[in-house]
């Protein structure tokens, strides 16, 4: 599954992220990796503002490509044109609570997810997951999981 994150979107239902927004970027970019690992999914998750000097604009980290709002627009535009532009529109889930964005990327043909489903979503993975003793093991031969981690595709 292939999943499109309206960052801010799903960083606004935590409490007080407005007052650290670059520790909430990296807490949700963490997170996002974290599920992108446990779920075999990719993600994109594409934020507001100017991009952060942590994670810059089309960077990857741990599998999770990391895009940002073009210069005087919004992330809402950015996914629109993302779900525009993509060979399969079918085949990703944009995940936001923005009505307007909802209805834009339903009609190009992208399924959407409200964040707050999302997230409960993510607690459910991370619940689940079986604990290593000694941390991540990567399978050699699990090539999915190797492009993942290093924020690649097969079709890269």
């Amino acid at each position: 599954m292939a999943y499109v994150v309206d960052g801010n979107n799903v960083m606004g239902q935590t409490p007080g992220w407005h007052r650290d927004k670059a520790k909430a970027r990296r807490d949700l970019v963490e997170r996002l990796a974290e599920f992108s690992r446990l779920r075999n999914a990719r993600i994109t998750v594409v934020f507001d503002g100017a991009p952060d000097s942590t994670f810059p604009e089309a960077s990857a980290f741990r599998g999770v490509k990391i895009l940002y709002a073009n210069k005087g627009s919004d992330a809402d535009t950015r996914i629109r044109r993302l779900i525009e532009s993509a060979a399969d529109p079918r085949g990703l889930t944009v995940v936001t609570s923005d009505r307007q964005l909802a209805f834009l990327v339903r009609s190009g043909g992208a399924r959407v997810l409200r964040s707050g489903q999302f997230r409960h979503d993510m607690e459910k993975a991370f619940a689940e997951k079986p604990q290593a003793e000694d941390g991540e093991i990567f399978e050699a031969g699990n090539l999915d999981s190797w492009l993942r981690y290093f924020g690649a595709t097969r079709e890269d």
